[in-house]
């Protein structure tokens, strides 16, 4: 009779080829920087070094304050969801006294270091001396997400404070403007990407991050500097001309990054090696791949440069060419016991993108729970529980109308 664990054993080399092409995401040390050609070692040293001192200004800043409360221990900061702006709120929104007050809130929030973090309770009033800035780690433990770009944070909080700042002329909420952008600033890899969390966390985090466009968003604030919109008319000039420098430096980050398949361009992972550019792994569920849904925003916000070069004009053809090639037209969508589940349906007229496919065969991956990859949804559920959105309908905007106003508004332009 064969032994019980013949079958795991006959799929050893399988899983360990598979953890083999996995690796860890490499964070950013010293170390790796001193592997690099001379050339490049200073400006990723000054980086290391400018991401420790503030990482250090936002230690000192709470010792100082535990101190002065005679506190042994910071107080936990109230958890709460992310902040999100209304979708077209009325300039009279921002002069509201409720806009007033979550300004308060907001700013009591900022780092020393300039940003803010994910996930914080504004609904809970402004925070108090000798509290965490993050609710994302517990008192006492290392710092985590303390300032990020993730799910919308730093942004978001910049460009409401600039627009309250516009419709009332606080200039508490323009000050935390300017300290905002010049975190954003610093934050940017000597390669023109944004880490996910600054300062620097390690892991996946000193990733490149499109991954919830947190690096788009970035490009889009500083597109807004650099192009004068009023809410930012409070930026003084040698801020707006470092952040159009900025702003340049990550289109040339977008274009080295968009990766090739088969000699032809395509489109973008949900995050890359900050140094080698690299597509890389984050989480469990999220493998180095390309992505059906970040990539369809960072061509979006390529398609809004007024003037693009050809070789934005040329990353862009080539990845709409792409979102056209990969559209999955036999799955429908369905609920079943209040879950959503996708199901082959050859009648169907739905269209989706899924949410990740093969570097190596260009075509939809699912990955499970239990680290593995799975080449059909159905094979992954079998396994796992569906509790993720491995379709999206997202580019389909993109894809009908998004190209069609691009392609006239270029017309027009040449």
């Amino acid at each position: 009779m064969p032994h019980p664990a013949t079958p795991l054993l006959r799929l050893l080399p399988a899983i360990l080829m598979l953890l083999a092409s996995r690796a860890l995401a490499a964070p950013v040390t010293a170390e790796r920087v001193a592997t690099l050609p001379a050339t490049e070692q200073s400006a990723w040293n000054e980086y290391l070094a400018r991401s420790a001192a503030l990482a250090g200004k936002n230690a000192a800043a709470l010792a100082a304050e535990l101190s002065s409360q005679k506190l042994s221990l910071p107080l936990p900061a109230p958890d709460g969801g992310d902040f999100k702006q209304p979708g077209k709120p009325d300039p009279a929104f921002y002069a509201s006294e409720d806009s007033g007050r979550l300004a308060d809130v907001i700013i009591s929030y900022q780092t020393p270091s300039g940003g803010w973090s994910k996930h914080t309770g504004y609904s809970k009033g402004p925070r108090r001396p000798g509290m965490l800035w993050s609710s994302q780690y517990p008192p006492g433990e290392k710092p985590h997400y303390l300032a990020t770009f993730d799910n919308r944070s730093t942004t978001e909080q910049i460009d409401f404070l600039a627009r309250v700042a516009l419709a009332t002329g606080r200039q508490d909420c323009a000050e935390a403007v300017r300290r905002g952008i010049d975190f954003v600033l610093a934050a940017q890899f000597p390669t023109g990407g944004w880490p996910q969390v600054y300062p620097l966390e390690g892991g996946y985090h000193d990733n490149i991050t499109f991954n919830d466009d947190a690096t788009t968003r970035v490009l889009e604030l500083l597109k807004a500097i650099a192009e004068k919109d009023p809410a930012y008319g409070l930026i003084e000039p040698p801020q707006r001309t470092r952040a159009a420098a900025a702003l340049e430096n990550g289109l040339r980050c977008l274009l080295a990054t968009q990766i090739s398949l088969n000699g032809a361009k395509t489109v973008w992972c949900a995050q890359h090696d900050a140094i080698t550019l690299q597509a890389e792994d984050a989480r469990k569920m999220e493998p180095a791949s390309l992505s059906g849904l970040e990539s369809a925003h960072i061509l979006e916000f390529l398609m809004s440069i007024k003037r693009p070069s050809p070789e934005v004009i040329a990353a862009i053809e080539a990845g709409l060419q792409w979102m056209e090639a990969v559209k999955v037209t036999n799955v429908a969508r369905h609920k079943v016991g209040g879950k959503t589940i996708y199901q082959i349906d050859p009648a169907t007229t739905e269209v989706y993108w899924a949410r990740f496919y093969s570097l190596k065969t260009g075509q939809p991956i699912f990955p499970g729970r239990d680290g593995l990859i799975y080449d059909s949804y159905e094979a992954m559920v079998a396994k796992n529980a569906a509790g993720y959105d491995y379709y999206t309908t997202q580019p389909g905007s993109l894809v009908n109308n998004g190209q069609k106003k691009w392609r006239k508004s270029l017309a027009k332009a040449g």
